[in-house]
């Protein structure tokens, strides 16, 4: 026991260090297996499975080898497990409630786990795996939706596989191995979290401690307000899986050409969004959202054709771009804020949105962005000169000419 002590305190105050001051899991899986080979133990395959909180990503997933070094992967959530899933060590640890499962690779383990033969035909001689729970443990494992915690296994090469002195020393270091990846996955889940429901500017600044009632700032940047034409129409038609699977369709093509060009998502507004595009200077701005603006509408144009093809409900949209000083910051209640953007600009932006109808254009822009774009990459044509509500003086409207943008006929959509 003196040699397993003397072992394990070699690595311990090691991974509690790394799991206070570190934020890669990876660099610590990495490092923590170079550990245990230069302490003698003989290691070939490393494997962990965790789970992560993103809206796209179930779980993800480490693997270290003796000779390629640390991967990872992440699982894509599904409705239906995967076979392989159903197949493994890792799944009857969970359906079974059992913490250690071990194998010397014979017998009925060859022919119960697909992965084991395929370790055992590839010189493994040992496995290990263990299940460490992060939540109480009155609450059952379910295998098919894991609670927090980690799955880990080590698999040996050696001629005897893993010694009882090695078993004892991985059992030894798991609590504090995984005490470390909690900590940084936690770090992750706000990471992720934040920038998921907040967009990933407002994210990282909520989550660098910008979080206190009614602080803020005034940058300079280009405000959007995109929307859908015609969906409280489709709204009163479709059922409600077919609605929200149409708007994240749309949805997801905004996001995709909006965060492209370095825009932000601000909020979801129903069947519209508020974007903000802030790159350190005007002229960046404007380029960014026109570049942004052009690649949507070509985007939508296609996706409406295949829609169209499939059979399936199409919209068309509308995008209104002003540009001007905004207040960035927390605004609401003390216990519920909303990090977003106020101010004349983004008013203006509001009233500019509410002109696409009277000039029958997708895209309207002001001449703020008109008279910052140095380049001609975007066939700018005047819309006229126009007095806005609640604006006390005349703004001239722009939009793009764009021949090869011409959407699919969609005027059964069309608002009246």
């Amino acid at each position: 026991m003196e040699g397993l002590e003397s072992r394990a305190a070699a690595v311990i105050p090691w991974l509690i260090d790394k799991g206070l001051r570190s934020n890669s899991r990876q660099d610590l899986l990495n490092s923590f297996c170079e550990k245990l080979v230069e302490m003698g133990v003989p290691l070939w395959r490393f494997h962990l499975a965790q789970r992560a909180y993103h809206p796209k990503f179930g779980g993800i997933g480490y693997n270290w080898t003796r000779m390629g070094g640390i991967s990872h992967e992440h699982y894509e959530r599904r409705e239906a497990p995967l076979e392989a899933w159903l197949q493994s060590p890792f799944y009857v640890l969970l359906e079974q409630d059992q913490s250690v499962l071990q194998s010397d690779l014979t017998g009925e383990d060859m022919a119960r786990f697909p992965l084991l033969r395929d370790l055992k035909e590839q010189g493994a001689t040992e496995y290990l795996a263990m299940a460490l729970r992060f939540t109480e443990e009155n609450i059952p494992f379910d295998p098919n939706h894991p609670s927090e915690g980690v799955l880990a296994s080590w698999t040996s090469d050696g001629a005897a596989g893993f010694s009882p002195e090695d078993k004892a020393l991985i059992k030894a270091l798991y609590p504090a191995l995984g005490l470390a990846l909690k900590s940084m996955s936690n770090r992750q889940m706000a990471i992720d979290l934040l920038q998921t429901y907040l967009g990933r500017d407002p994210g990282q600044r909520v989550l660098s401690g910008e979080f206190q009632r009614g602080s803020s700032s005034e940058i300079d940047a280009v405000i959007g307000l995109f929307d859908l034409k015609g969906f409280t129409s489709l709204a009163g038609e479709l059922p409600g899986p077919r609605l929200i699977d149409t708007l994240n369709d749309y949805f997801g093509i905004a996001v995709a050409a909006t965060q492209a060009h370095g825009g932000n998502i601000l909020k979801f507004m129903g069947d519209g969004m508020l974007v903000m595009f802030n790159l350190g200077s005007i002229e960046r701005d404007a380029q960014a959202a026109l570049d942004a603006a052009a690649e949507l509408s070509r985007s939508i144009s296609l996706r409406n054709a295949e829609r169209l093809a499939q059979e399936l409900p199409v919209t068309d949209w509308t995008l209104a771009l002003h540009a001007g000083k905004i207040l960035y910051g927390n605004i609401g209640a003390e216990n519920r804020l909303d990090f977003t953007v106020i101010g004349p600009a983004v008013n203006q932006t509001a009233r500019i949105a509410g002109m696409h109808r009277s000039v029958g254009q997708n895209l309207i822009f002001s001449s703020v962005l008109q008279r910052a774009v140095k380049n001609d990459t975007h066939d700018m044509v005047s819309l006229g000169r126009y007095m806005l509500r609640g604006v006390a003086e005349p703004i001239d409207l722009f939009t793009v000419y764009r021949p090869d943008g011409v959407a699919p006929d969609l005027a059964p959509y069309a608002e009246d």
